[in-house]
Order: C-alpha cells, then sequence, then structure tokens
C-alpha cells in the first residue's frame, strides 16, 4: 500500500491511498464467506457455494462493495499511522478508482489537530484579588449562621416584612385552576424571594383568615412561563426572632465556647474559601494569557459539533431540569438569542482552544497520570455528579470515558506547571504563593465540614423544638 498527505489547511488533510489488489485478498474471502452464509443456491448446502457461482448469481461487484467495505478501516487507519497524524472526526471517503484484479484507490478527507509551537511561558503575570477578610465579612456570616437558628412564634397582626405566614395558594390560567395549581400549608418568609413575583405585597398586611388576588408569572409546572391569576390565603403569622449573639448561642450553633471561638473559626473558613477562590483565579488568568501567546487554528467542523453539543446540553438538561424554554431563558438572562449565539461560539472556540494547547504542552512536558491522581479526580467527578464513586466510575468504564479522565488530569497537570512558572500578583502588589497545593484544594471540604457540623446541629435544635 503507497499514501500520500496532502494539506488542504492547518487544520485539514487529503489522504490519497493506493492499495495493490492481492492485499484485498483476506477482505475478499471474508465477503465470500459473508455472502456464503446470507443467501441460498439451489443444489448446494448453505455456506458450500463456490466463489464463481456466487459470482454468477449475484454479481463479482457485490462481492467487491462488501470486500471493500471491510478493507477500508484498516487501509486508512494504516495511512494514517504513516503520516503520523492526529484526526479528528470521521473521514470523509472518496473511492477514485477499483480495478478487479488490479488496485484500489481511495482518497480520504479528514480534520486533524493542528501543530502548535508552545512559545517560552516563563514570563507571564497576571493579577489577583488579594485575600483579605474583613470584619463586615465575618459579621455577615455570624447574621447568616444566626438567621438559621431563628425561632417563629404565632402572634395576631398583620403580616410584616420578615414574617413567616402559613399560606393556601391557587393558580388559575385563562379563568382555569390548574391541576397541580393547588398548594396548601406553605410556609413562606416574606421579603426572602423565594416564591412568586408580587406575593410579597400581596400577603403584607394580611392578618391570619385575610387573602388576595395577584397575578405573576408561574416559574414553574405544568403552566411555566405563563400569567396565572394567583389567590394567596394566610392562615397563621408568625413573628421571627433570633437568637442573641453571646456565647450561649456560639454553644448552640457550634462547637466553640465562645462567640468570639467562633468569630475567628469564621474568620479562618472565610480566609480559606477565599484563598481557593484566588486559586482559581490565577488558574484562569494564566490560562488566558497562555491562550494568548500561542495561535490555535480550529477545525470548523470540530467547532460547529462542539457548539451544537453545548446548545444541546444546555436546553435538553440544564434548562429542562428548571422547566425553562431557551427563549424563556435568554429573557430571564436579558439576551438576545445573537448574543446567545456569539458567546456560545466564543466559549466553544477557548474550550477547543485550552485542550488543543494543554494536550501539547503534556506532550512537551512529557507529564503522565498516575492511578492514585486519576483515583482522586474520579471522586471529585463523582461528587459533583450527584453519584458514588463506584456508580460513577462504572459508567466511565461502560462507556469507555477512562481515557476521556486521564486527559482531563493530564491537563490540569500542564496548566498547573504553566502557573507554577508564572508570576502572581493581587491587588495589593504582594507576590501570591500558590505551591501550598494541598491546603488550597482542602478549604472547600473544610468549609463543607464546618456547615455539615452547624446544619447537624440546627437538626437537633428543630427537633427540641419540635418536641417542646
Amino acid at each position: 500500500m503507497k499514501s500520500a498527505v496532502e494539506t488542504l489547511n492547518p487544520t485539514r488533510v487529503r489522504l490519497t491511498v493506493e492499495v495493490p489488489f492481492e492485499e484485498l485478498k483476506d477482505s475478499l474471502d471474508a465477503a465470500y464467506k459473508k455472502i456464503n452464509q446470507q443467501v441460498t443456491v439451489k443444489g448446494f448446502r448453505k455456506g458450500k457455494i463456490p466463489a464463481r457461482v456466487i459470482d454468477q448469481r449475484f454479481g463479482r461487484g457485490a462481492v467487491l462493495e462488501e470486500a471493500v467495505n471491510d478493507a477500508l478501516p484498516k487501509f486508512y487507519t494504516e495511512a494514517v499511522n504513516d503520516a503520523d497524524l492526529n484526526p479528528l472526526g470521521q473521514p470523509e471517503v472518496d473511492i477514485t478508482e477499483l480495478k478487479d484484479g488490479e488496485t484500489l484507490n481511495f482518497t480520504a478527507e479528514v480534520d486533524i489537530r493542528p501543530a502548535l509551537e508552545i512559545p517560552d511561558y516563563s514570563g507571564i503575570e497576571v493579577e489577583v484579588d488579594a485575600v483579605e477578610v474583613t470584619d463586615e465579612d465575618i459579621e455577615k456570616s455570624v447574621e447568616q449562621l444566626r438567621e438559621r437558628f431563628a425561632s417563629t412564634s404565632p402572634v395576631e397582626r398583620a403580616a410584616e416584612e420578615g414574617d413567616v405566614v402559613t399560606i393556601d395558594l391557587e393558580a388559575k390560567v385563562d379563568g382555569e385552576v390548574l391541576e397541580d395549581g393547588i398548594a396548601n400549608g406553605v410556609s413562606y418568609t416574606i421579603g426572602s424571594g423565594e416564591l412568586l413575583d408580587g406575593i410579597d405585597d400581596a400577603v403584607k398586611g394580611l392578618e391570619a383568615g385575610g387573602e388576595a388576588t395577584f397575578t405573576s408569572e408561574l416559574k414553574g409546572g405544568s403552566a411555566a412561563g405563563k400569567e396565572a391569576e394567583v389567590t394567596v390565603k394566610v392562615t397563621q403569622v408568625a413573628a421571627r426572632e433570633l437568637p442573641e449573639l453571646d456565647d450561649e448561642f456560639a454553644q448552640l450553633a457550634s462547637e466553640f465556647d465562645t462567640l468570639e471561638e467562633l468569630r475567628a473559626d469564621s474568620r479562618k473558613r472565610l480566609a480559606n474559601m477565599k484563598q481557593f477562590d484566588q486559586a482559581t483565579q490565577a488558574q484562569e488568568r494564566v490560562l488566558e494569557k497562555l491562550l494568548e501567546l500561542v495561535e490555535v487554528p480550529v477545525p470548523e467542523k470540530l467547532l460547529e459539533d462542539e457548539i451544537n453539543t453545548r446548545k444541546h446540553n444546555l436546553e435538553h438538561h440544564q434548562l429542562g431540569q428548571m422547566g425553562l424554554t431557551l427563549d424563556k431563558y435568554l429573557e430571564i438572562q436579558g439576551k438576545t438569542a445573537e448574543e446567545f449565539e456569539t458567546e456560545t461560539r466564543e466559549a466553544a472556540v477557548k474550550g477547543i482552544k485550552t485542550q488543543f494547547v494543554l494536550d501539547e504542552l503534556v506532550k512537551k512536558e512529557q507529564l503522565n497520570v498516575n492511578q492514585e491522581e486519576l483515583t482522586e479526580h474520579l471522586m471529585r467527578r463523582a461528587a459533583s455528579s450527584g453519584m458514588s464513586p463506584d456508580q460513577f466510575a462504572q459508567a466511565v468504564v461502560e462507556g469507555g470515558q477512562v481515557p476521556l479522565l486521564v486527559g482531563e488530569v493530564a491537563r490540569g497537570k500542564a496548566l498547573a506547571v504553566v502557573v507554577e512558572s508564572a508570576t502572581v500578583k493581587d491587588t495589593n502588589g504582594e507576590i501570591v504563593d500558590l505551591d501550598d497545593e494541598e491546603e488550597t484544594e482542602e478549604a472547600p471540604a473544610e468549609a463543607a465540614a464546618t456547615e455539615a457540623t452547624t446544619e447537624e446541629k440546627a437538626d437537633e435544635k428543630t427537633e427540641e423544638s419540635t418536641e417542646g
């Protein structure tokens, strides 16, 4: 077999392949065997029909077509390997000549990864937000915790901002009550913005037993996005009472004995979270600088596929779960269809360029992924997907996605190499040391652990209030 490569543009090539007919022998034999199993000829047992009889009855052309279809993938792969190409997607194959007993000639056009030159990136400099935890930040954090431990008590007066009301709701569209438009005994904090637009104005000033009607656009359910006439009836008004900010509150809401210890822990936790945000910001800004240094041509077909995939995932997965259409989503975001198209294309281009550049860096820096790194990444991906590690691992293996995960880990390591060589300063002009990755990685985990402890204590308090 002989093959030649013609470069059509930086991301597409045409392979011209010539195959001597004798190299089709195995595929011809397989073709005769396959046809033998599919047809019946009087006077011959199934599977024992001679090749000359098959040629006479069904035509030599049918055999050649079957043989060529079987052989093309093998010869194409061989030509790609000989040329040391990195193809993207499926090729467009055209058989230019097929002479029985002489030769098979074909061409294959396919997108390829562009050849990239990674320049010296050690001079990259970026600025990130400084890690500063103010007294205001701490008080806000403590106040949020205090809100979680608020208690309520029924009052005989009109509802006010911040009160918790128990309400019954009924929604009508075009004068008809919706099947899923009735809800009773709903607890709602006035001013929280957690229910329908307009409900706060409707319930303010109502006492228990009072009702009001207002118009609002439904956010979910069978009539999501439609204007509805909503009747709300208040069955109870309760005032919220916040606990005193003292040592007793600290003991109630945390594992600490004093309010000062609680505040100190809040300061440490907020600092860890801001350090994590700072490290993430540094990675993003270093990546942007790196992409500016490298000329990366993007295959048009690959780009269109990526754009379509992003749109499909948004419309059929993310928005579908929220009961929103794309038009409604754009309306909420205040974007036009043209702006959405532009943003999606820009994000797709950046995603493709990022993968190309980081993959090239993996090769240049000869980075490898060990089992421990792959397992840690799998655990993080499983947690973000809401699946158990075992379930996620099984899905990855069954879907043949292990190489995909390996690639993600390798690209992460490549970016870490660039970030390590970059100069990162904060807005105060101070050099930021990002070497302590372990501490940065653990910051979200520490925050989650604190949150879990708080939730556990809140649950205990709820149970005590119920029993009392």
